[in-house]
């Protein structure tokens, strides 16, 4: 599903989100009502209103055998008060080749994880035809963090929301994931101001990890060995 949404310049100091009307930026947006991802802009520097997305798809060619999809962005364009300044008409050529992009690495991901139940499972004799199947692991499965990491970032392989590595942290890539020297990584999904894309994540949620321990700690130690912590709150 591609629908357009507002997205707003993020809060600062220097800024009275009381005082100043803040300006928004119409992005192209797709979801699966699971996953969610922000193709990019098309407003440009327009104030935009109401808008509407036309798709178009047509055959041409010899035996019409090639097709032409065109996708098209109606946006109505406000002045500095609440006059109209009319319609805006913008072609997303580009965009629905990104669109096309992300549905196939959705699908990909959607293997990948499927293929890491069965080996997991296949460990501990368990049988994995059905539990395993790409449409029940991954029911639900927002984000999925693995081997894509590189610059102090884990990159989320929906390509939603990623994760940042703290600053010494002693964090590496290795070829199933990455491994930490000390703690941690912070996965933002739910603290993302005005541009919220996993509002769930403030009330409910389950995180699945699965962790390798290298060496446990010697002797009487304050420090956890391994912990979850949603939030700064000490009572989160």
């Amino acid at each position: 599903m591609l629908v357009t949404l507002p997205v707003y310049a993020k809060k600062t100091e220097d800024v009275d989100a009381e005082t100043v009307n803040p300006k928004s930026e119409l992005h192209l947006w797709l979801t699966d009502n699971t996953h969610i991802v922000d193709i990019g802009p098309i407003s440009g520097d327009d104030d935009a209103a109401a808008s509407s997305l036309l798709y178009k798809r047509s055959t041409t060619g010899t035996g019409n055998k090639e097709n032409k999809e065109e996708l098209i962005a109606l946006y109505e364009k406000k002045a500095g008060g609440e006059n109209s300044l009319g319609m805006v008409s913008v072609s997303l050529t580009e965009q629905l080749e990104r669109v096309k992009k992300v549905l196939a690495t959705w699908q990909e991901v959607d293997k990948s994880v499927s293929q890491l139940c069965v080996s997991l499972l296949a460990q501990k004799g368990v049988l994995t035809n059905t539990v395993c199947s790409a449409d029940k692991i991954t029911n639900g499965l927002v984000g999925f963090l693995a081997g894509n990491f590189s610059d102090n970032t884990w990159r989320d392989e929906y390509l939603g929301v990623d994760a940042t590595v703290k600053s010494g942290a002693g964090a590496e890539k290795t070829s199933d994931g990455v491994t930490f020297r000390g703690a941690g990584a912070e996965w933002p999904v739910g603290k993302q101001g005005e541009n919220q894309l996993y509002h769930f994540a403030n009330y409910n949620f389950t995180l699945v990890a699965t962790v390798s321990i290298h060496k446990v700690p010697e002797g009487d130690t304050n420090i956890p060995l391994m912990g979850v912590r949603a939030g700064k709150d000490e009572h989160k």
